[in-house]
């Protein structure tokens, strides 16, 4: 204490140490399988590492590279909406290179929010989104996705009532971080119709648009009236399997861009000089490479889950994202997630993620947990063999 004041921010106060952080310590502690963090145990593809060497080599990036981001980069970044969504964008007018989505995420909310605005955020919720709402003086207002028959869903009612004189954006992730829900044409329009009726922007995190396995991926900026209102952002970690690269960007209006840029340039300037090279290789990566990769997890998504169901867990099987949310409850006697997933390491050397940390409402996520299939083959077959034991108790 100092002068009678705790030494951290108010706004932050209620955020400690990550569960991530938390629960990989555990990991390294108990020899554990870490099936908790989302990050892959194998890097990306040689080619795309290779570009990094010879970037790196070749003096490409080794200084500051521009601020908005290296225009090779930027140039394939819009080429690859055009291609995947028809969005045409500007690479020197609508493209901004991040230091990873979560740095996008919190350039967006500093530039656009005001103090006590309010931030609609679909509930479950990754955990730095309300660290970065905290942190720009905005208020987050959580609308939960509910399980029903086996998935999660958004109730379009609780959101249009979830918005207020003070709401100033809604904040979307799609595909859905923890809950692998990849919301639907239908539930985008209404989140469009919403946002232009009641004169709202929206940040959408869609850093996993390629790992959707039922349904399919859409922009909501491809929606009428959306793309000046919609920050997009998305990142090569999840895409290629370089998750440490931290290599990001978003797609937006002209004066959009601006804002964020504002807030950016004061946060890290710029990073990953030679990694912006490589990943604009990757952009450029052939159809195959993304239908092998989705086809990969989608068979590593299955054994797992088939694996947690027979272990007793009730599986909600994800659309998206490289994670399966589970409940607790069939296990008999269990509750907390927090506890079980404090106590599982002890119990079958297996580490996951108490869904509850993403929750406002912790009661509404308390029996559920996570558990991450971006792993090696092997790995989630000993996990699975491991998780078993549960069942024979």
């Amino acid at each position: 204490m100092t002068q009678g004041r705790p030494l951290l921010n108010r706004r932050l106060a209620e955020f400690g140490t990550t569960i991530f952080a938390e629960m990989t310590a555990l990991a390294v502690r108990t020899g554990s399988i870490n099936l908790g963090q989302g990050f892959p145990d194998t890097d990306g593809p040689d080619e795309i590492r290779e570009a990094a060497v010879r970037a790196l080599r070749a003096g490409h990036g080794n200084q500051y590279p521009p601020g908005p981001g290296v225009p090779e980069l930027r140039t394939a970044v819009a080429e690859h909406q055009q291609r995947r969504y028809g969005l045409v964008y500007d690479p020197d007018t609508e493209v901004l290179v991040t230091t990873g989505a979560t740095e996008a995420v919190a350039a967006a909310l500093l530039a656009l929010l005001e103090p006590g605005d309010e931030v609609v955020a679909l509930e479950p919720y990754y955990d730095s989104y309300a660290a970065c709402i905290a942190m720009a003086g905005g208020t987050r207002v959580p609308v939960t996705l509910h399980p029903h028959d086996g998935a999660y869903r958004l109730d379009l009612d609780e959101l249009r009532a979830a918005v207020t004189p003070r709401t100033r954006l809604i904040l979307l992730n799609t595909p859905h971080n923890p809950t692998g829900t990849v919301l639907t044409r239908d539930e985008l329009a209404a989140v469009a119709e919403l946002a232009c009726e009641r004169d709202l922007l929206v940040v959408t995190d869609e850093v996993y648009e390629h790992l959707v396995f039922e349904g399919e991926h859409i922009p909501l900026a491809s929606f009428p009236g959306m793309r000046e209102r919609t920050v997009t952002i998305s990142s090569a970690g999840k895409t290629f399997s370089f998750t440490g690269w931290k290599v990001g960007w978003i797609t937006a209006s002209p004066a959009l861009v601006t804002a964020v840029r504002s807030a950016k340039q004061f946060l890290t300037y710029v990073s990953g000089g030679p990694l912006q090279y490589a990943v604009a290789e990757a952009l450029r990566l052939p159809d195959s490479y993304f239908d092998a990769l989705r086809a990969d997890l989608r068979a590593k998504r299955d054994l797992l889950s088939t694996g947690l169901a027979e272990a007793g867990f009730g599986v909600y099987e994800p659309a998206g994202t490289y994670f399966v949310t589970t409940d607790i409850r069939p296990l008999g006697g269990e509750q907390d997630g927090l506890a079980f997933c404090r106590a599982l390491p002890e119990r079958c050397g297996v580490v996951a993620v108490p869904n509850a940390v993403f929750y406002d409402h912790r009661d509404q996520g308390a029996p559920f947990v996570r558990f991450a299939f971006c792993k090696r083959t092997e790995v989630l077959t000993e996990a699975v063999g491991r998780l078993k034991g549960l069942a024979m108790r």
